[in-house]
């Protein structure tokens, strides 16, 4: 069964937004990443390279908030109200398959699943609905 947690996302206000959460609900970060520290980081503007690719709270044993900045010319720009996924890590490779096949069908895939730099079996999608969604499975983490 998958585990489901949110995924916002930020113009640039990651880390701030984080910190925010971080005095509110207490803890440490599970991973903080910046684009500066991603392969190819040479070819991301001076400006955003301090930006957040990843950032994850966890907020009880079974639930981490998660986050990161747009990327300019990286899919669609940040709408306030819809910036936000529902991301879901798998057991499998193959339930990820069925999962990302299921929810894409009459949708969009954004990203088709594939193995990351990061080591996740990756992908994105936006179903038939509008919702937004990440589906992910990492061996590193079951």
């Amino acid at each position: 069964m998958p585990k489901a947690n949110i995924y916002l996302n930020f113009d640039g206000t990651a880390e701030e937004a984080f910190k925010f959460y971080q005095s509110v609900f207490g803890g440490e970060f599970a991973m903080l990443q910046r684009f500066s520290e991603i392969p190819d980081a040479d070819k991301i503007p001076d400006d955003a390279r301090d930006r957040i690719m990843h950032i994850a709270l966890p907020l009880s044993p079974d639930d981490v908030l998660m986050g990161s900045d747009i990327m300019e010319g990286m899919g669609e720009p940040l709408k306030v109200g819809t910036n936000f996924s529902i991301s879901l890590s798998t057991e499998s490779k193959e339930e990820a398959d069925r999962l990302f096949a299921g929810l894409s069908t009459g949708g969009k895939a954004d990203m088709p699943m594939q193995d990351t730099f990061w080591g996740s079996y990756f992908g994105m999608l936006t179903d038939t609905f509008g919702i937004q969604w990440m589906v992910s499975y990492d061996a590193n983490y079951q």
